[in-house]
């Protein structure tokens, strides 16, 4: 058994903690159908196969921005920058693809060139980050906070500000109106694809096991011999490279680069994760109960668009959620 293993088994969760998490996977679906259901009375559409697809649809992108949040959350951080990487990478691969679909080359090079171009950056996003808080030690509020602000610029100032229209209609088709499997929307398909690694990563690697270590007993993972700042480091890579793969989706959805694409996702990612089970305090979340969480806000979302709650409504709705998913996350942790 491995010291990261002994450390593990060796912390103390709490009965309170078991007894919350346990409750959530019950409650949480619990209040998705109920939530649906209500609204079927006021506006049948809601269970329509049409919005019911949509809803499918539309989760499976936040579903892997929500994931992205819940691996540097583990470890006690959280990504201001989320949503202007988004849009930077929206803008930087749609560039590079329509800047070599206008001259003589294969469309599989066009797709391929977008696609390393928007998880190179990604990359290049997650090791600032992740290198400034784990081997300078600064607070990752006041780091990504900077990074978004890098990012938004980068978006404005390479688009000009404006969308950059006629992505090639390969990428559209390899990343969004495909057909991998029949029936199914090629963006359910690549999310749970992405969902079923991380959940490998998280519960069957030293890496997943260290994560949950660092975010709830620091110390330990001292004591343990962990290298907690590479660790760290990977732990916000990874996580830019989940917001990445979801941009190259979003970006393939619309058919072009939007320098504003990344709009509130940075706020709906961190309630997803929150609501489905991560605690702030770190060391606790898992894959499972953010998808539940990122379905429970895309559900609420859908619901509102139907019964036209006026938008800025609905940012105070989303508010208050956050808020009450922050208080009883406050509550779990004290009482663990």
């Amino acid at each position: 058994m491995s010291d990261v293993d002994v450390a593990l088994r060796a912390r103390e969760t709490g009965a309170a903690g078991a007894l919350w998490r346990s409750l959530l996977a019950v409650l949480l679906p619990i209040l998705i159908v109920a939530m649906e259901l209500g609204v079927y009375l006021i506006e049948p559409r809601v269970l329509s196969i049409g919005n019911l697809r949509n809803i499918l649809i539309q989760s499976s992108y936040l579903v892997l921005f929500a994931s992205a949040q819940m691996v540097v959350i583990l470890t006690r951080g959280f990504d201001l920058s989320l949503g202007a990487s988004v849009s930077a990478i929206s803008v930087a691969s749609a560039l590079v693809m329509t800047g070599l679909d206008a001259g003589d080359v294969a469309p599989w090079i066009v797709v391929l060139a977008g696609l390393v171009t928007g998880l190179g950056l990604g990359f290049l996003v997650g090791l600032f980050n992740g290198g400034i808080i784990s081997w300078l030690g600064i607070n990752p509020f006041v780091v990504t906070l900077g990074s978004l602000n890098i990012c938004l610029g980068l978006a404005t100032t390479i688009s000009g500000g404006r969308p950059v229209f006629n992505v090639p209609d390969p990428f559209s088709s390899l990343l969004y109106n495909g057909k991998l499997i029949p029936g199914v929307p090629v963006p359910v398909v690549l999310a749970a694809a992405a969902c079923v690694l991380l959940y490998f990563l998280l519960d069957r690697t030293v890496f997943g096991r260290a994560l949950y270590l660092i975010g709830n007993n620091p110390r330990a993972a001292r004591l343990a011999g962990l290298p907690s700042r590479r660790y760290l480091l990977f732990a916000y890579i990874l996580g830019a490279l989940l917001a990445a793969f979801g941009a190259l989706m979003l970006t393939a959805r619309t058919g072009s680069g939007e320098p504003n694409l990344g709009g509130s996702l940075m706020l709906e990612s961190i309630a997803a994760a929150v609501i489905g089970g991560v605690s702030l305090q770190g060391g606790v979340g898992g894959v499972i109960p953010v998808i539940l969480g990122s379905l429970f806000i895309t559900m609420m979302s859908n619901a509102m668009n139907l019964l036209r709650i006026d938008g800025y409504i609905q940012q105070i709705l989303l508010g208050v959620v956050i808020i009450a998913a922050i208080f009883l996350d406050r509550i779990r942790s004290t009482r663990a």
